[in-house]
């Protein structure tokens, strides 16, 4: 059953159906709970409750029917806030995707190794989790975590490698030239790739490896 059809089974419910159903849209547990739940509240509980169906499911699991049980509310909530199932996933990620640190040592090399050891800290087990429970995702969309990634920055904002060598140039570390974002970006595009080849945490010396004998001779200086 597509989206469609299941706001028309919804609109031509009978009418004792409807009402018991705004009943539950008001956000209170189905258990019969007087909390109500409004706003904000209510929509980090569906999101919360996304994301567990996330984890657990994977995305063919990852169905407005889900997502409203887990939560204690019903589809036509979900419907108003996020019309398609993938506006539910981006919200859903997007909330869990928090901003890394971007350290401002002084000096490029210290700045791109200490971002890749907090990104390790910080994204390691939802990089695996996500390249697991979204590969029907990504399949089905023709798309990949890169395009992804994209779509959770907020935008127009610079990437943090961006920043850092944004940083080098005004230092006068690097020189002011044009540099493609694959070469800029480079650093977490192998973090990743490692995390999800190994599905381990990444040592400190690869981490080392990917900024001194990659990165850094790629963007014209000698590694250290």
């Amino acid at each position: 059953m597509n989206l469609e059809q299941e706001r028309g089974t919804e609109e031509h419910a009978p009418a004792g159906a409807r009402a018991a159903g705004r009943r539950a849209d008001d956000g209170r547990p189905r258990g019969g709970g007087a909390t109500r739940r409004r706003g904000a509240a209510l929509e980090n509980a569906i999101l919360d409750a996304a994301w567990d169906v996330l984890v657990e499911h994977g995305f063919p699991g990852f169905t407005y029917e889900a997502v409203a049980a887990r939560a204690g509310t019903s589809r036509p909530v979900l419907y108003r806030r996020w019309p398609q199932r993938e506006d539910l996933l981006l919200a859903t990620l997007t909330k869990r995707w928090q901003p890394i640190e971007v350290p401002d040592t002084g000096s490029l090399r210290d700045d791109a190794i200490g971002f890749l050891h907090n990104a390790r800290a910080g994204r390691a087990h939802m990089i695996t989790m996500m390249s697991v429970q979204l590969a029907d995702y990504f399949r089905d969309a023709g798309t990949g975590f890169g395009e992804l990634r994209e779509a959770l920055l907020a935008p127009g904002r610079a990437t943090p490698f961006e920043m850092i060598v944004a940083r080098a140039v005004e230092r006068g570390e690097l020189p002011d030239v044009p540099r493609p974002s694959r070469v800029v970006d480079l650093p977490f595009d192998l973090l990743r790739h490692d995390m999800v080849l190994t599905m381990r945490a990444v040592t400190d010396e690869s981490i080392a490896e990917i900024v001194d004998k990659v990165w850094l001779p790629l963007l014209g200086l000698p590694g250290t």
